[in-house]
């Protein structure tokens, strides 16, 4: 499968399971959703509880191919699910990110600053996207 045009494959059974899990966000999912919503983080779209692939991925900016997890407790009993997880969703050109619930509780600033950071360095400049030769 390839990205094209920005739309993601997706099994159609969890469209019902994205939506249960939309009006049932963890504390820590709540807290970074109001940081990311509405285009708040330099201006980047993004969405929640997006299903990509077999797969209900917490955080997705199409523009950016960037999902953003939240691990909470349940996760340390997923390991090697999340691993093969991780590797199907990169195959197909997405970056993950990767958050602790615990973190997003305790330091949002910090969260945030770590995202910031990663679109600054993954995004190209616009001087880097114009340059026209004579």
């Amino acid at each position: 499968m390839k990205v094209r045009n920005m739309f993601l494959s997706y099994k159609k059974s969890l469209k019902e399971t994205a939506r249960w899990l939309r009006n049932n966000m963890t504390l820590s999912e709540v807290l970074l959703w109001q940081q990311l919503k509405g285009k708040q983080l330099l201006g980047c779209d993004f969405h929640r509880q997006k299903p990509i692939l077999n797969y209900v991925v917490d955080f997705y900016c199409p523009s950016l191919k960037l999902i953003i997890e939240v691990d909470g407790f349940s996760h340390d009993f997923k390991i090697e699910y999340d691993q093969k997880r991780e590797k199907e969703l990169e195959k197909m050109g997405l970056n993950l990110l990767r958050f602790q619930d615990v973190e997003i509780k305790r330091d949002i600033g910090n969260v945030i600053q770590r995202i910031v950071n990663w679109i600054g360095e993954h995004t190209p400049t616009p001087q880097e996207g114009n340059i026209k030769y004579v």
